[in-house]
C-alpha cells in the first residue's frame, strides 16, 4: 500500500499538470526526506519518460506548481520562464507593512553560505531580481499582500518582503520562524501550446489570518470583495469569496481538451 500523497490536480492537457502542492512537501527527494513530490508522479499515470518539473517551490510554500509530461513540453515551458513571460501570482501574510500599499523593488540576490547553511542576500553584485505587490487587507500588525515576482530568484519573495521590512510570518530564515510560512502559490497562467490557467485554494494554515486581515469580515465564511484590479481579475475569486469557497473546487481547464480533474 502506498504511503504517498495524493496530490490535487488543478489542470491537465496532454502536455502539462498543473499539481496544488501542500506547505511541507519538497519537489525533490533527498537523504533527509522520506517524500516528495516526484515520489507522486506515478499517480499521474505510467510513463517511459517523465514527468518533469518544470519550476521549483519552496519546501514550505503551497499552491500552483507546473509538472511536464512531454519532454518538448518542458523545453518550451522552462523557455518561457527564462523569459520571464510565466504570469505568476502569490499571496503572503507579512509582519508589518511594505512603505506603500503597492510597489515594486528590484533589489538583487545573492546565495550566501554560512557554518549554518545557506541563504539569500540582498547585494548589489547580485542577480536581477523583480517583484510587485498591492496589499489586499491589514489588521493587529500584519498585511495581507498579493505579489507577482517578475524573476524566479530562490526565495525571491521571502527576501524581497524581508528587505522591505515586513518579511513573511513564519520564515525560519528571513522571519520569525512562528508557525507555518504563511505563502501562497496562488495562480500560475503560461502560454505555451495552449494557455495553462490555474488557481489554487487558500491552504487550512492560512485561513485564519487572511480571513482577520480581509476588509470584507473576520471570520473565512464571510463574503465580500475587496477593490478589483486587471492583475486580480485574471487570478481568479476575489479575496473575501475566495476564503468563503476555499474548500470548493478551484480547477481550471482549455477548452476543449477533457474533463477537468478536482
Amino acid at each position: 500500500m502506498s504511503t504517498q500523497p495524493a496530490l490535487t490536480i488543478l489542470f491537465r492537457n496532454r502536455d502539462y499538470v498543473v499539481v496544488d502542492k501542500p506547505a511541507g512537501l519538497p519537489v525533490h527527494g533527498g537523504p533527509r526526506t522520506t517524500r516528495s513530490v516526484e515520489d507522486c508522479f506515478p499517480q499521474l499515470g505510467p510513463r517511459r519518460v517523465g514527468p518533469w518539473l518544470a519550476h521549483r517551490l519552496d519546501t514550505d510554500t503551497s499552491g500552483c506548481l507546473l509538472v511536464a509530461l512531454r519532454r518538448a513540453a518542458l523545453h518550451a515551458a522552462q523557455a518561457e520562464f527564462a523569459a520571464g513571460r510565466v504570469r505568476k501570482t502569490y499571496w503572503a501574510v507579512v509582519q508589518g507593512a511594505p512603505p506603500t500599499p503597492t510597489g515594486s523593488t528590484d533589489a538583487r540576490l545573492q546565495k550566501r553560505t554560512a557554518p549554518n547553511g545557506w541563504h539569500m542576500t540582498v547585494t548589489q553584485t547580485g542577480e536581477p531580481a523583480l517583484t510587485t505587490w498591492r496589499t489586499l487587507g491589514s489588521a493587529n500588525g500584519l498585511t495581507w499582500l498579493e505579489l507577482h515576482p517578475q524573476t524566479g530568484r530562490t526565495h525571491q519573495i521571502r527576501v524581497h518582503c524581508a528587505h522591505l521590512g515586513c518579511p513573511l510570518v513564519g520564515d525560519p530564515i528571513y522571519g520569525d520562524a512562528q508557525g507555518k510560512l504563511q505563502l501562497l502559490a496562488r495562480s500560475l497562467e503560461i502560454d505555451v501550446s495552449e494557455t495553462v490557467r490555474a488557481t489554487a485554494p487558500v491552504p487550512e494554515h492560512m485561513t485564519r489570518h487572511l480571513a482577520r486581515l480581509s476588509p470584507a469580515g473576520t471570520r473565512a465564511e464571510t463574503a465580500g470583495s475587496l477593490p478589483s484590479s486587471d492583475a486580480s481579475a485574471q487570478d481568479g475569486p476575489a479575496p473575501a469569496d475566495a476564503l468563503a469557497s476555499h474548500h470548493a473546487d478551484q480547477t481550471r481547464s482549455a477548452p476543449g481538451r477533457g474533463a477537468p480533474e478536482g
